[in-house]
């Protein structure tokens, strides 16, 4: 059974850092490429970053550059996403998805986790 189970979301302080961890299983992890993405309450899910099947390119959103981090440890079928100085325009449920397409098109991704709520608020 494919699964994505992604972890680490809360409720954070405007200036403040989380780590989102994703883990993967039923499936070749190290053969697709992902991605994080966001939906925050009455908008359209967005892509935020994305990383190459072996971590070595990255994409990212224009509204997180410089502030979040994507990474992944194949050995461990996990996918990471560091956000650090959230503001509260980050608060959405965060999804991790794996597709054979690299980019920040959710169309690219055919497998999805059931999202953790990041909150940024004082």
């Amino acid at each position: 059974e494919v699964q994505l189970v992604e972890s680490g979301g809360g409720l954070v302080q405007p200036g403040g850092s989380l780590r989102l961890s994703c883990a993967a299983s039923g499936f070749t992890f190290s053969a697709y490429h992902m991605g994080w993405f966001r939906q925050a309450p009455g908008k359209e899910r967005e892509g935020v970053a994305s990383i190459y099947t072996l971590g070595d390119r990255t994409l990212y959103t224009d509204a997180v550059k410089g502030r979040f981090t994507i990474s992944r440890d194949n050995a461990k079928s996990t996918v990471y996403l560091q956000m650090n100085h959230l503001r509260p325009e980050d608060t959405a449920m965060y999804y991790c998805a794996a597709g054979w397409a690299y980019g920040l098109k959710d169309t690219y991704y055919r497998k999805w986790g059931q999202g953790t709520q990041v909150t940024v608020s004082s």
